[in-house]
C-alpha cells in the first residue's frame, strides 16, 4: 500500500486497461504467493481455507464494482481521480473489516450457535438478490449519512481537483468537497457488503487469522479490478445469479455444518464451479433485445 500510494500513484491519472490488468495480476499473484507461504508452514487445510475465502471475498466484491461503475457515473467523477477515491476507500475499508471480524470472531468463540444465525442471513440475502430488479434506481445521494454530513458539514458545488476538504479564501472554515461525498458513499457501502461477504468466510473457517487475511488480499485487488472491468460488466449478465447462488450454498453450508461438514475442497469447487458456469452462460447466450414499442398507427388512428 505505501509503494502504491507513494512511489506508483502519486500523480493522479486515468487508469488504463492495461496498466488494471497487471496490477490485478500482482494482487493475484500475490495472494497465491501468501497462501503458499500457509501451506509451508500451516498445512493443506489452511491454505485450502485460505483459497477458499479469497475466491469467495473477491468474487463477492464485483457486487462493490457494479456500486462503484453507478456511483461515478452518477456523480459524474474524473476518470483521473476515481483511483484516490478507491485507494482511500480500501484504505477504510480494512480498518472496517478489522474491527468487523474480530466482533464476528468472539461471537462465535462465545456463542457457536450464532453461525446458523449467520447462515440464515446469507440465505434471506441471496433470495433478496434474487427478485431485486436489475433498474431499481439507487439515488446514493439519498445515502442516511450522507444526508447526515451535510447538515453539519457544509460541501461545495463543484469538484476541487482531487481534493476531498478545501478552503477557499472566502471561507472561515474547511468545506467538503463532492469527491468526499463520493469516498464516504464507498465506505458506508462497503459496509453493508461486508455484512454478507464476512459472514460467509466464516461459514469456510473461524481462524481468525485466515479470514482477516483472505480479506485484505480482496480488498487489495478490487481497486484494479474495478478499471479491469470497467466497460465490460455488461457483458457477465449473469454474474449476479452466480453470486446469489454462492451466497445460497455458504449459507446452507453454515446451516447443516454440524450434521454434514462440507470438506473445504468441495466447497471450492463448487463456488469456482457456479462462478464460471455464470460467466460461460453470460458469453454463450445471446441478450434478448426487448421488442421496440414504437409502431406506426392503425388505419383510422390518430399520433
Amino acid at each position: 500500500m505505501a509503494i502504491d500510494l507513494g512511489l506508483v500513484n502519486r500523480k493522479s491519472h486515468a487508469v488504463t486497461t492495461k496498466e488494471a490488468a497487471i496490477w490485478t495480476a500482482v494482487w493475484v499473484g500475490l495472494a497465491l504467493l501468501f497462501n503458499s507461504g500457509i501451506y509451508l508452514l500451516l498445512g493443506k487445510t489452511p491454505a485450502l481455507e485460505f483459497i477458499t475465502g479469497y475466491v469467495i471475498e473477491y468474487s463477492l466484491s464485483v457486487d462493490n464494482i457494479f456500486v462503484f461503475i453507478v456511483l461515478f457515473s452518477y456523480f459524474k467523477v474524473d476518470p483521473r481521480y476515481r483511483h484516490r477515491v478507491l485507494i482511500w476507500g480500501i484504505v477504510g475499508a480494512l480498518v472496517l473489516r478489522a474491527i468487523l471480524i474480530g466482533a464476528g470472531a468472539a461471537l462465535i468463540h462465545q456463542f457457536h450457535w450464532i453461525l446458523y444465525i449467520f447462515g440464515a442471513f446469507l440465505v434471506f440475502t441471496a433470495i433478496k438478490m434474487a427478485i431485486s430488479e436489475d433498474d431499481e434506481d439507487p439515488h446514493p445521494d439519498r445515502n442516511p449519512v450522507v444526508v447526515w454530513f451535510k447538515k453539519f458539514f457544509p460541501v461545495t458545488g463543484n469538484y476541487h481537483g482531487e481534493h476531498f476538504f478545501v478552503k477557499p479564501e472566502y471561507a472561515v472554515r474547511w468545506l467538503a468537497t463532492p469527491l468526499f461525498i463520493v469516498l464516504l458513499i464507498v465506505e458506508t457501502t462497503d459496509i453493508m457488503f461486508a455484512l454478507d461477504s464476512i459472514p460467509a468466510i466464516f461459514a469456510i473457517t473461524t481462524n481468525t487469522f485466515i479470514v482477516f487475511t483472505s480479506n485484505i488480499f480482496a480488498i487489495l485487488g478490487l481497486r484494479s479490478l474495478y478499471f479491469l472491468l470497467d466497460g465490460v460488466m455488461g457483458l457477465f449478465r449473469f454474474l449476479k445469479y452466480g453470486l446469489t447462488l454462492v451466497l445460497g450454498f455458504i449459507g446452507v453450508k453454515m446451516l447443516v455444518s454440524d450434521l454434514y461438514p462440507v470438506p473445504i475442497g468441495l466447497s471450492l469447487g463448487i463456488v469456482l464451479g457456479i462462478l464460471a458456469g455464470s460467466m460461460l452462460l453470460s458469453v454463450f447466450i445471446p441478450e434478448r433485445h426487448k421488442p421496440d414499442e414504437r409502431h406506426e398507427p392503425a388505419a383510422g388512428q390518430h399520433k
